[in-house]
């Protein structure tokens, strides 16, 4: 596995590391015997392939996954082999790194026309005075 790669930014496969341990739940005998869990390893600060901006970004999007030194943290335990889990951890790093390549989209607020500021106030007055005509009469009136 030379590159987990993404649309733009290659991830070298020195770049990742991965660590294999006993997955936990249900599973017999065979839990307590194979390490199948896999967890893959990846500093986003040192790498050299990812722009800052999309650093910045990942950084935001993994959230939890990301520890204060920067190491991407991903778990994968849903399949029984370490190869299976291996390339499901490459193939959510690679989900991130791509979410991470799109630069969100700036909101600009728009003004509220006028004409909408106005038909609202009125719609107001006309409930107001609806609301008003309900109460029952002031005696000292």
């Amino acid at each position: 596995m030379d590159n987990a790669t993404s649309k733009d930014y290659p991830v070298p496969a020195k770049d990742l590391s991965f660590r294999f341990i006993r997955g936990s739940g249900p599973g017999g005998q065979k839990i307590n015997r194979t390490a199948s869990t896999v967890q893959l390893f990846f500093d986003i600060h040192n790498n050299s392939t990812l722009t800052e901006e999309v650093k910045r970004r990942l950084i935001k999007i993994a959230g939890k996954k990301v520890t204060e030194t920067g190491l991407l943290i991903i778990t994968a335990s849903e399949h029984r082999t370490q190869q299976a889990n291996r390339r499901a951890a490459v193939e959510r790093l690679e989900g991130l790194i791509t979410a991470a390549q799109k630069t969100p989209k700036i909101r600009r607020p728009t003004a509220i026309p006028r004409a909408e500021k106005t038909k609202r106030l009125a719609d107001k007055k006309h409930r107001s005075r609806i609301k008003a005509l309900r109460k029952t009469p002031n005696p000292d009136d």
